[in-house]
């Protein structure tokens, strides 16, 4: 059996968590370059959390340059086994209104400037992203939802935009056409390495706007979003605590094999493999690779 550690990953706005003891910043270094931050180690009512600011404390980092690879190479060598992203998010349905929260269970990646797969040239691996969010993990992350009473959706699809800028009103209008329910621009490739790393991954998407399609909200203004997502930020930080609370302290196996996806992914014959690329993945595909 394996023990239970939540890992979160806070977006715009949310750069810290409460109700800790033992609280402790550790420089974890990792083999694909720097991290976002530091790692926040502590325990939440007896649960191991850790906790990474996805852009930086004080926000230093645009998505673009985020190093989403360090980001969850940190999080795996830093004992996470599932993971959950609080990301603020702009609104595409009209239901959606500024403030509710989106367990999100799919999402389309329209990135294009990015790194995203730690298995390139000497170990070629693919995994399955059918179903990208682990369904334990959403159950749990839906209980505590409820107990704080915060307005909230489960399900949904979050389109993944390069930004930094928004979306053009064309664009927008086409996300909708698709069937999109929020936008952002953090969640891929972030979603896709967590499955290389064989973490559980979940993410709660927070609406601090209607995207420019809305008549009455036409353009997307960074003090207007400011100004809901420290409520957001606040009803997250509740969330966490209750979620850390009641977490199973062990592991549970994913329904849909989130924690075991490389078992039937790695494709690169042995012999062919090259060890430097092999070094690096020690952390992220240690369990098959036996490194």
């Amino acid at each position: 059996m394996t023990a239970s550690v939540l890992g979160i990953i806070g977006g715009s706005g949310f750069y810290s968590l409460p109700g800790l003891s033992n609280a402790r910043w550790e420089t974890v270094a990792s083999p694909w370059g720097a991290p976002s931050d530091q790692v926040l180690f502590a325990d939440i009512d007896g649960l191991p959390v850790r906790f990474l600011p996805r852009h930086g404390r004080g926000h230093k980092f645009s998505p673009s340059e985020i190093n989403y690879r360090a980001n969850i190479d940190a999080m795996k060598r830093a004992g996470v086994t599932d993971l959950v992203s609080i990301s603020a998010c702009g609104s595409l349905k009209e239901h959606l209104a500024p403030g509710v929260f989106v367990l999100v269970d799919q999402f389309i990646d329209r990135t294009f400037a990015r790194e995203k797969t730690f298995y390139t040239s000497g170990m070629v691996a693919h995994v399955s992203l059918a179903d990208p969010v682990s369904p334990l993990l959403l159950d749990e992350l839906e209980s505590a939802i409820k107990t704080e009473a915060i307005p909230y959706q489960r399900g949904g699809t979050y389109i993944v935009m390069e930004g930094p800028q928004f979306s053009t009103r064309a664009e927008s209008n086409l996300y909708r056409s698709w069937g999109c329910d929020v936008i952002g621009m953090t969640n891929m490739p972030e979603a896709k390495l967590a499955r290389e790393a064989e973490l559980c991954y979940a993410t709660v998407a927070m609406v601090t706007d209607y995207d420019c399609w809305h008549s009455d909200h036409e353009a997307v203004d960074v003090a207007a979003v400011i100004k809901v997502m420290k409520g957001n930020t606040q009803a997250a930080q509740r969330l966490v605590v209750t979620l850390a609370k009641h977490f199973p302290r062990v592991h549970p196996p994913c329904p849909i094999g989130s924690d075991t996806a490389l078992s039937v992914a790695m494709i690169t014959a042995p012999e062919a493999r090259d060890p430097a690329l092999l070094a690096k993945l020690d952390a992220v595909a240690g369990r098959v690779l036996k490194v």
